[in-house]
């Protein structure tokens, strides 16, 4: 082959690499509906601050030692209730604080902060006054993928006297800084599972495994990093299956080492993995019961039947979500 047409062959193979790598890797601000305001972390409420209660004023009393104990239950769940449970076996092997960072004391890492203000109180999904104890049930049932445990037990009371203590400094009726999962500005595009695979390998393969599957611990007793799919992770009927949950969950606390002062996503990334992991296999639960109130509904909730016919499963599911989300807001604005 002639020389400069070996010039013009490589010029064209430069062009289209980069042309694949500005596509693949695209800017946020292409992307995303909302505004976001910082590209280095979170513009967050004026929200009173989270005074978390430090574990050392805990003294020997019989009240400090159910606290404890439930702290115990929240961090090493599976020892108590996996499939090697020392009390029963309830649960997938999963550890309360695989979602909730932290013994529940991390900000925007699902914490317990307004567990004890926030209950008794009605949630759309079941249609119903929910309690602690119902709170609790579901977290066995769906994230844990597993069965409730006795609400009268030893155990329950534990759970529900470390949430009480957690959130002792939070006044009923506020919400503190960080006290849920963030919300992401919409991308102005469908999340795309072909480049959360390409987030997952680089970002979260390490720990949770090529296949997802998370790794044991030595006694395999329960996870050193749990899976995030197959028969040992959450259920579709866990809040963190609706992409939108599962993006604001990563983009304040993944990878490993990342919190909402130090994020490692983007906005982009972090619903992309998102409908990645969420794409893959997850154990089923029947949630037929959820949402009586179809227009109650989240804008993400990826399961019929819906109020409306103006949307796919796949949108729902995937996104856009910007038009369905301001289809619902025009609705309650119509009341």
């Amino acid at each position: 082959m002639p020389r400069n047409l070996n010039i013009v062959s490589g010029a064209i193979a430069v062009t289209v690499v980069i042309m694949f790598i500005v596509t693949c890797t695209s800017n946020d601000k292409n992307d995303v509906v909302k505004n976001d305001t910082s590209s280095a972390g979170t513009t967050v409420p004026a929200n009173p601050q989270w005074v978390i209660p430090d574990t050392s004023e805990l003294t020997n009393t019989r009240e400090a030692q159910l606290i404890k104990y439930g702290r115990s239950l929240i961090v090493n769940t599976a020892y108590y209730f996996g499939p090697k449970g020392v009390i029963a076996h309830k649960s997938n092997g999963l550890n309360c604080q695989n979602c909730h960072l932290n013994a529940g004391t991390k900000l925007f890492g699902y914490n317990f902060s307004v567990v004890s203000t926030g209950y008794p109180r009605f949630k759309a999904r079941s249609g119903t006054v929910e309690t602690i104890v119902k709170k609790v049930d579901d977290c066995f049932e769906r994230s844990l993928n597993g069965k409730k445990i006795d609400s009268n037990s030893r155990e329950m009371k534990a759970f529900i006297a470390y949430f009480e203590w957690i959130g002792k400094n939070v006044k009923k009726g506020t919400k503190p800084l960080g006290w849920g999962v963030e919300e992401l500005p919409f991308l102005n595009r469908a999340a795309d599972t072909v480049r959360g695979r390409m987030v997952y390998a680089s970002k979260c393969e390490a720990c949770h495994g090529k296949n997802g599957m998370g790794v044991l611990n030595a006694a395999g007793t329960a996870y050193t990093y749990p899976p995030l799919w197959g028969r040992h992770s959450y259920n579709i009927g866990a809040s963190i299956y609706s992409i939108s949950k599962f993006a604001g969950y990563v983009k304040n606390n993944m990878p490993f080492g990342a919190s909402y002062k130090n994020k490692q996503l983007t906005n982009q990334e972090a619903w992309d993995v998102a409908a990645f992991v969420n794409s893959q296999y997850h154990p089923f639960k029947n949630i037929s019961a959820d949402w009586p109130n179809l227009s109650a509904k989240p804008y993400d909730y990826p399961f019929g039947p819906y109020a409306d016919h103006l949307f796919t499963k796949e949108q729902r599911k995937y996104g856009p979500f910007a038009p369905i989300e301001k289809h619902y807001r025009s609705l309650i604005n119509r009341k």
